[in-house]
C-alpha cells in the first residue's frame, strides 16, 4: 500500500474482497483446530490463504495497470512485489501438499512459511539500518 498513490472504485472493491477473505480466516482456522487430522480442514485453510494471495496479487496488478502506483516506485520493486506473492503462494501450496504425508507436517510447513514472511522483512530492515 505504500507504493499506491491513489485509489479507484475498482481498487476499493478488490480491497473489500480481500478484507472479506480475511474475515473467513477465523472460521478456517477454527475448523483446522477442531479437525486437525482431517486433510479437508487443512485444504480449506490453505484455500483461504490462496484466496488472500490471489486478491493481493489482483490488487497489485490492477494498481499497476491502472497507473495507480506512485511514479517514484522503481521497476524492481514493482516486479518484486508480484514475485514475492507468487513465491509465497507456491510455498503455501507445497506446504499444503505435504498433507499427503501427514497433516502435522503440512501445518508445520505452512507455519514456517508464515513466520518467514512475518519476520524476514523486519530482519532485512534492521540490517539495512546498520
Amino acid at each position: 500500500m505504500n507504493h499506491i498513490g491513489e485509489g479507484t472504485r475498482d481498487l476499493t472493491w478488490i480491497h473489500l474482497g480481500f478484507l472479506f477473505a480475511v474475515t473467513l480466516l477465523p472460521l478456517s482456522t477454527r475448523l483446522l483446530a477442531e479437525f486437525i487430522t482431517y486433510r479437508s480442514a487443512l485444504l480449506l485453510y490453505w484455500f483461504n490463504i490462496l484466496i488472500l494471495g490471489a486478491m493481493l496479487y489482483w490488487s497489485w496488478t490492477h494498481a499497476m495497470h491502472a497507473g495507480l502506483v506512485k511514479d517514484d516506485t522503481p521497476e524492481e520493486v514493482r516486479a518484486s512485489i508480484c514475485r514475492r506473492i507468487l513465491i509465497a503462494q507456491s510455498l503455501y501450496a507445497a506446504g499444503a501438499a505435504l498433507c499427503v504425508i501427514n497433516t502435522w507436517v503440512s501445518i508445520g510447513a505452512i507455519v514456517l512459511v508464515q513466520l518467514n514472511y512475518a519476520l524476514a522483512p523486519r530482519l532485512w530492515w534492521r540490517k539495512k539500518e546498520r
